[in-house]
């Protein structure tokens, strides 16, 4: 099974301010402000919602298909996405444009400065899905995340038009997005991925209430962070997963990239719809315990452990059969 993830590819930069950034800011000087935080530590980490998802598709034995932008910077990334299961042959490289970047300080209160560049991702929407598939062949499914606004557009239209599945994810660029752009990415599509917060929005900015949603979207996954998965379709009762509990969180970032991955390979792989989103459950889990979104690996017996603990033994008999890998 092929699946292609189309969307961004970042690099973060995540510093530490040990001291508060509100005693810095003069109420009557907001208008000219020019301050300097000398941060005590630094963490690169590898990003991006497409790249997140890819790799976390890769770990588990798929070979997905990145789709994005990136800049001539983009050399290590691709050798460490390559090594962990991802083609990255379809990736655009831009002979003038950095690869995109979030740049971020955090302080001792937890507010944050950041700055996003968007960089070569601009040049997405240049990408056309029928190359990527003359080259990989018959796709069973496409996931738009993400990305250059133009570029999500296009990419949805060019599914439609070739008559590939595709599943809409949004998420961040809901915000930026308007009413006739979200429901041009939400229209036929076989997956469409939310959070909580992202369901409102989508349907505030769409006008449609929910159950013209689903009769637009087949299957609609949202996530509830430690109140799991709600899974919905016309005609049919929802579907609630828990959530996998985790003693201790170490960085959340990413772990709904981390659900997407885990979800999307057990539907490809063909298991049932619960026990893909138990597998998604226990892969955010997973990815919870590890400070950047791609540094977490999956091992078969902890993976099958963990869903064993929270579900019962339900559904490893029809995943063990798929997961590969160290045990």
């Amino acid at each position: 099974m092929r699946v292609a993830v189309t969307g961004s590819i970042a690099t973060d930069h995540l510093m530490t301010f040990p001291g508060s950034f509100g005693e810095q800011l003069l109420a009557d000087r907001l208008d000219r402000v020019s301050l300097s935080f000398l941060a005590d530590d630094l963490e690169v980490r590898r990003g991006g919602v497409a790249a997140n998802i890819a790799f976390g598709l890769g770990v588990l034995g798929l070979r997905p298909v990145l789709v994005g932008a990136v800049g001539a910077d983009f050399e290590p990334y691709r050798i460490w996405l390559k090594d962990h299961g991802v083609d990255t042959d379809a990736v655009r490289v831009s002979e003038s444009l950095h690869t995109a970047r979030f740049v971020c300080t955090t302080d001792r209160e937890q507010n944050q400065i950041a700055t996003f560049y968007a960089g070569a991702m601009a040049e997405a929407r240049e990408i056309d899905l029928r190359e990527v598939l003359r080259r990989t062949g018959r796709l069973d499914l496409v996931l738009v995340s993400p990305d250059d606004p133009e570029a999500m557009i296009r990419h949805t239209r060019s599914c439609r038009e070739l008559g590939i599945p595709f599943a809409a994810d949004p998420s961040q660029q809901l915000a930026r997005l308007d009413g006739d752009a979200v429901r041009e990415l939400v229209d036929g599509a076989r997956f469409l991925f939310t959070n909580e917060y992202e369901s409102a929005l989508l349907l505030e900015k769409t006008g449609w209430t929910e159950a013209e949603v689903l009769r637009r979207a087949a299957t609609w996954v949202t996530t509830h962070g430690g109140a799991g998965v709600r899974i919905r379709g016309a005609g049919r009762a929802p579907l609630a997963v828990p959530a996998v509990p985790v003693p201790a969180v170490t960085d959340p970032t990413g772990v709904g990239d981390a659900f997407r991955a885990g979800f999307l390979a057990g539907t490809l792989w063909g298991v049932p719809e619960r026990c893909a989103a138990q597998l998604g459950c226990a892969v955010a889990a997973t990815a919870l315990g590890h400070v950047g979104t791609q540094e977490y690996r999956l091992r078969r017996e902890p993976l099958l452990d963990r869903i064993r603990a929270t579900y019962g033994a339900g559904c490893t008999a029809a995943l063990v059969t798929h997961l590969r890998g160290p045990a």
